[in-house]
């Protein structure tokens, strides 16, 4: 999970450390070198994930907030405990901005990015 100033604040604040500290102890450089990331158990999980359930929830990231209605990878249906319903569409965008923390425009311009790909694949 990619992370920005502001939530590796949050983060550490929450877990009664320095930033300094924190940015040792839990993130890794991202993949083009340009920020930093949450760190990964040697099985993948993220380091704040124990046993299904989230140590961060009150301050989790935003990437985070964002899983598995804004993003999400093949396979994430195994791990997720989301259940997929039918809903009308200004349903589902109300609902994903109240989980996500956007706004609901946000959420229609990210989903509806999300289907233009998807019909250009």
């Amino acid at each position: 999970m990619r992370l920005t100033d502001v939530e590796i604040t949050r983060l550490a604040e929450f877990r009664g450390l320095s930033e300094f500290d924190f940015i040792q102890q839990f993130t890794r450089l991202t993949q083009n070198r340009r920020g930093l990331a949450l760190s990964e158990k040697p099985n993948g999980e993220c380091v704040f994930l124990e046993g299904g359930s989230c140590t961060v929830q009150p301050v989790k990231p935003q990437q985070c907030r964002d899983f598995p209605n804004l993003w999400n990878f093949p396979g994430a249906e195994k791990s997720c405990r989301a259940l997929p319903r039918e809903m009308a569409d200004a349903e589902y965008i109300r609902l994903v901005a109240a989980a996500t923390g956007r706004s609901p425009e946000t959420v229609a311009e990210i989903l509806q990015k999300r289907k233009e790909v998807r019909a250009n694949t």
